[in-house]
């Protein structure tokens, strides 16, 4: 393999980037850390294009401002694999969405391997190589990294545009380019990595079930941990667990107001929920997230009836019946949402049309 270049100088992303403003694709990777951050922190920018391999040292660079232009460039595929969390730490670096993208692991499911396949999994399907494991838990913000590390890291993009050769090739044998260019183009959206802060709620699991006053408290308490996570960058568990924000859900405003009475929060977390609550409305008319409530026995039914359209249909295509529609969507449809990502796209024509109709 070419030696990866290592970059740890703000002038030297000039140069880099003027290297890969002509190229046709881009191998984009990253490494970062999240287990005691709320945002990503981006340590290493791995890039492959040419026949060369980029590590740039991200820690040490003041921005990614001068590689943005390349990376965003409709002139060049970026090539990355399970792109979203890898785009949501370049995003939230350089402030603009890597574009456009090809998924290799999208594109894997879409000619009929696992749907969630690992890159090194694919990289052994598709070019009997074999990449080492050793460094899957390394801590990427450790200066300097060894040439165990970096040959890991470079190893990340280096077969990347080779792989999506291959998976192109067979897309276009079987007509489904257009799955991965729909399927990818979503993930485009800047929304994706800087959610509304209002519907932090519909994250937690089971707000849907709760009666309406408990239902508001409950929204109420989402919203302000996320926005107190995500100023101090921190994980929302560090903040309140879901356990506690149900439970301190389930009590009267006023019994709150008590010293003590909003643990495990520390008296000046406390202080600071406590008005949220007081100005959330007494009764919630929004149930919440529909693929969160409790289905019917008549709902698991059609349910059912649903999964075995989906499971025949991925049969006849040879893919996964997850591509086509996950068991969430189908919940979600037997509950009475169309609002499902199955019914739209590409997706219309092969599943969608099918469903709807057993729906009627």
């Amino acid at each position: 393999m070419p030696d990866a270049i290592w970059i740890d100088r703000q002038t030297a992303l000039v140069e880099l980037a003027q290297a890969l403003e002509p190229q046709a694709w881009i191998g984009v990777d990253t490494e970062f850390l999240r287990e005691r951050t709320f945002f990503p922190r981006l340590c290493l920018l791995q890039l492959a294009a040419g026949g060369r391999v980029w590590c740039v040292d991200t820690l040490r660079v003041d921005t990614l401002e001068p590689l943005m232009a390349a990376l965003t460039s409709p002139r060049s595929r970026k090539v990355l694999h399970a792109a979203r969390q890898d785009l949501e730490a370049v995003y939230l670096a350089g402030k603009q969405v890597v574009a456009p993208v090809f998924d290799t692991q999208i594109a894997a499911g879409c000619i009929g391997l696992k749907p969630q396949i690992g890159y090194a999994d694919l990289v052994k399907t598709l070019l009997d190589v074999t990449l080492a494991k050793a460094h899957t838990r390394t801590d990427w913000s450790k200066r300097p990294l060894s040439a165990a590390q970096l040959e890991y890291a470079a190893d990340d993009v280096l077969y990347l545009g080779e792989i999506a050769a291959r998976l192109s090739s067979r897309l276009a044998e079987l007509g489904r380019g257009h799955w991965v260019d729909e399927d990818c183009a979503e993930l485009l959206d800047p929304n994706l990595y800087e959610p509304d802060l209002a519907r932090a709620w519909e994250r937690v699991r089971g707000i849907a079930q709760l009666a309406p006053a408990p239902r508001a408290r409950a929204k109420a308490i989402a919203v302000w941990r996320e926005r107190t996570a995500r100023t101090r960058n921190i994980p929302r568990a560090w903040i309140l667990p879901d356990a506690a924000l149900f439970a301190i859900a389930q009590t009267e405003v006023a019994a709150l107001r008590a010293p003590g009475a909003l643990q495990p929060l520390n008296d000046e977390l406390a202080a600071r929920l406590l008005p949220d609550l007081e100005r959330a409305p007494a009764e919630d008319a929004e149930p919440g997230a529909p693929q969160d409530a409790r289905p019917s026995p008549e709902q698991k039914a059609l349910m059912a009836r649903l999964a075995a359209i989906v499971d025949r249909r991925a049969g006849e295509l040879g893919v996964s019946a997850e591509i086509l529609a996950p068991r969430g969507e189908l919940r979600a449809l037997a509950l009475g949402n169309r609002a499902t990502h199955c019914l739209g796209g590409w997706r219309a024509g092969e599943i969608g049309s099918r469903l709807l109709e057993a729906l009627e």
